[in-house]
């Protein structure tokens, strides 16, 4: 996958999308870290980030005046706007990226990262394709308020995905009984009762208030994990091209 950064244009990092969340690095919350379906979601795809702090205001009209961006620097590059009205801010990527044949770009907002008063619309785009460039839009909810993205803060998240593998799946329902492993749930739910019976009594087994069978990628009576699970995903940051290195040292001398 390669972004190729568009002339004259903000510098906007793009950086593989971290585990932390600010809103969960509260003392009262960060036990949501435990919770590795949502850990791993966090680190599921790239962030491209805000290049200069702004406040977005929308009056509630349709009109695309009626929203209205200031920067904190006047002088910095604006790639957020008012381009469709109806509430919507735009953000004009400064890349137009390529993907491998057959993949598309998921392009949305960042994963467990809720903002007040905006909301991230999502596209998918055939990226291993097409010429034209994107945008990433933010539907604004709450009219009359100010609401502020901050210099560095993730303006969206990019998830490639294999074409086609969505509509390869057929999915089907039958009953529990018909699960080859369903001993394997049925002796989970147990443990869980167990569990939750034994730290409601104080029992000193479950003092940490939390099991730890999907963390390790076991069943509860199994010993060894399971060989693919994941606990942490650890994508690659983009490098720079070195060719374009070369060409810019060339250009330079």
């Amino acid at each position: 996958m390669v972004a190729y950064r568009l002339p004259d244009t903000p510098d906007m990092p793009i950086v593989p999308a971290p585990a932390q969340r600010d809103w969960l690095d509260r003392a009262t919350l960060r036990h949501t870290y435990r919770c590795l379906p949502l850990r791993v979601a966090n680190q599921n795809g790239w962030w491209i980030l805000n290049n200069s702090t702004f406040t977005v205001r929308w009056n509630g009209g349709d009109a695309t005046e009626d929203l209205t961006v200031r920067y904190a620097d006047e002088d910095a590059p604006a790639p957020a706007m008012s381009h469709f009205g109806h509430g919507i801010l735009t953000f004009h990527i400064p890349y137009l990226i390529r993907t491998p044949p057959g993949w598309n770009l998921l392009v949305r907002g960042p994963a467990n990262a809720p903002k007040d008063g905006a909301h991230p619309l999502e596209g998918l785009v055939e990226a291993d394709w097409a010429v034209a460039t994107f945008t990433m839009n933010w539907k604004i909810t709450r009219p009359g308020a100010d609401i502020t993205f901050a210099a560095g803060e993730p303006a969206l998240m990019l998830v490639p995905q294999r074409r086609g593998d969505l509509e390869s799946i057929r999915p089907r329902s039958a009953p529990l009984a018909r699960m080859p492993d369903a001993d394997d749930h049925r002796a989970w739910s147990r443990s869980r009762i167990d569990f939750a019976q034994a730290f409601v009594a104080g029992d000193p087994s479950a003092a940490d208030g939390w099991q730890r069978h999907y963390m390790r990628g076991t069943h509860p009576a199994a010993t060894r994990a399971f060989p693919d699970h994941q606990r942490v995903l650890r994508l690659r940051g983009f490098a720079e091209d070195p060719a374009e290195e070369t060409a810019d040292e060339g250009s330079a001398s």
